[in-house]
């Protein structure tokens, strides 16, 4: 199924087009090609059109409590010269959240490369947020000839251990749910949030596009139970043997006040077969929200010296 929706993205006015595929185990994954105006088959038909020569594929994964959406500005610079698609993981956006559903990394994997192969984007350049990157360097080490480059943003290889995930608990219970309007959901996120160091409008903006009104209010249109049972798979161990295996290029970025430390980005580039680093001034761990234009400022050298490789 596809549909061409218009989405307040980013603050503006954006073309969307919805396809639908499938998961594993059947769950129901909503992808989104960004373009202006977005690529649709010219003859009119449900079908995916295939990659016009010279236009390689792009697909973008969150993080955690994330959607496509907040991809938005870097998929529309991105489709002026790649098929730019950013995919809403299982129990996430508008994706199905089924209670029973697995939220193991090799469900969230399995869906990613279920996705590329839907969507006919391989060899992709994948790029991701947080867990999204994580995804991306897993199915790039699993999957080698499905992708032919990488970018990682703001995730750490370390284990993160018990005591995150416990602070993730807590935090979610901290929440003053339901929030009575948009502007509420902003100043906390934003102001109020004990998590928040200084004002950040750009993260207020960031959870405001996860909400949706309900009869008592704005509530997140995930389940922060499912949030926490997708952490606890991946934060207990560390993922540094995957990063080895992967062979492609791969890009490195964070942002100066993000949770990647410096000192763990450049180890995870040494490590990296092909690694690369960059980073963004001005940026915490939503680097890509925060300063979309100094994020794609620094990731285009890398994607052009991609070339044909």
């Amino acid at each position: 199924m596809t549909a061409t929706v218009r989405a307040k993205l980013g603050g503006c006015q954006d073309m969307a087009r919805r396809i639908d595929v499938t998961g594993t185990g059947g769950v129901r994954l909503a992808a989104w090609e960004f373009g202006d105006p977005p690529k649709t088959d010219p003859a009119g038909s449900d079908q995916v059109r295939d990659v016009p020569d010279g236009s390689p594929g792009v697909l973008l994964l969150h993080g955690l409590m994330g959607r496509a959406s907040h991809w938005a500005s870097t998929a529309r610079w991105l489709s002026g010269r790649y098929r730019a698609v950013a995919l809403d993981q299982r129990g996430h956006g508008r994706s199905d959240k089924p209670p029973q559903a697995s939220f193991t990394r090799d469900a969230y994997v399995d869906d990613a490369e279920a996705a590329l192969e839907q969507l006919g984007l391989a060899p992709v350049v994948l790029i991701g947020h947080a867990m999204g990157a994580l995804t991306a360097w897993q199915l790039a080490a699993k999957r080698p000839d499905l992708v032919r480059g990488l970018i990682i943003c703001d995730m750490r290889a370390s284990a993160l251990g018990a005591a995150s995930q416990r602070e993730w608990d807590q935090w979610f219970k901290s929440w003053p749910l339901p929030f009575a309007t948009l502007a509420d959901v902003r100043k906390w996120f934003g102001e109020d949030d004990p998590w928040v160091e200084r004002p950040n409008p750009a993260r207020g903006e960031f959870y405001a596009e996860v909400m949706a009104e309900s009869p008592d209010g704005w509530r997140p249109v995930f389940d922060p139970a499912q949030m926490l049972r997708s952490r606890e798979t991946w934060v207990y161990d560390a993922h540094w043997e995957e990063l080895a295996q992967v062979r492609c290029p791969a890009l490195v970025v964070r942002g100066l006040d993000g949770e990647l430390g410096r000192a763990e980005a450049q180890e995870m580039v040494r490590v990296l077969p092909r690694g690369q680093y960059a980073e963004v001034a001005d940026a915490g761990h939503l680097v890509h929200y925060d300063q979309p234009e100094a994020w794609c400022a620094a990731i285009e050298p890398f994607l052009d010296s991609l070339g044909g490789d």
